[in-house]
């Protein structure tokens, strides 16, 4: 059994408990539920923001302890002002550190769109993820079916929110794309064994179909990079463990976007 394996299992759980302990209508009942949720489109693709999704990330199966001690509104707000299009936030508590209190603190904070990173697997937590105030849900093609994606995409549509799928490989992109998508992304962190290849984003750019928005995630740390994923095709850049792993995440996404 691989770490992703552990995960979705791990997640069954989680879920089934959540579902035990918050009613679908206290979900619809809460606050961020009823809010429009922002266009990722709209903020990816304005003249006036960077194209990158900064990631607040407390840790990883792969890197153990990343940062213990950030602060998520301080630090989502330093994404923000230095120019990120939206946010990522985990949610997965065992094995990234995340939390709900995190989603929730970075909706508060912020008004640019906000994406729940985590293992998806049941339209449960997209009810969730509206109600915590989130724009953006993730599907990861890699442990859903396409009818799920499917499914899903149209579920989480439906109440407004904006759908990226993430692949690993051209298997997965060509089984699970769908109309009810607004984005594809390519992760470069191969979630089986957790190895990293750049080379994975310039491989599926151009499989990847011109109506959804491409974005590169994973393994991207310099500048240089950035460039070259735009002139290949790419719309947005999804960076965490490289801002996040300094003492000062903020400061970090200032000195790179400088150097973009």
């Amino acid at each position: 059994m691989n770490i992703l394996d552990k995960i979705v299992l791990r997640k069954k759980e989680e879920v089934a408990a959540a579902k035990a302990l918050v009613s679908v209508q206290d979900l619809e009942n809460a606050v961020h539920f009823k809010r429009t949720p922002h266009s990722f489109k709209d903020f990816l693709l304005s003249a006036d923001r960077t194209g990158i999704i900064a990631e607040f990330k407390r840790r990883s199966p792969s890197k153990g302890l990343i940062n213990g001690v950030a602060d998520v509104a301080e630090v989502t707000q330093a994404y923000n002002s230095a120019g990120a299009s939206a946010l990522s936030v985990l949610t997965d508590v065992d094995f990234f550190g995340g939390k709900t209190e995190d989603l929730l603190a970075a909706r508060a904070a912020n008004n640019i769109p906000v994406l729940r990173k985590d293992f998806m697997i049941d339209e449960y937590q997209i009810l969730e993820a509206k109600a915590w105030g989130a724009d953006i849900i993730l599907l990861i093609a890699s442990i859903l079916t396409p009818q799920q994606i499917n499914d899903f995409g149209k579920f989480a549509q439906n109440l407004g929110l904006n759908v990226l799928l993430e692949v690993h490989n051209l298997e997965e992109l060509e089984r699970s794309i769908s109309p009810n998508l607004d984005a594809i992304g390519v992760n470069n962190r191969n979630l089986a064994d957790f190895t990293v290849d750049i080379q994975t984003s310039f491989d599926l750019v151009n499989k990847i179909p011109d109506e959804f928005l491409k974005i590169s995630e994973s393994a991207i740390s310099n500048p240089q990079t950035i460039r070259e994923l735009k002139t290949a095709g790419f719309n947005g850049f999804l960076i965490g463990e490289n801002f996040m792993k300094t003492d000062n995440p903020g400061l970090a996404i200032q000195q790179f976007v400088a150097e973009i």
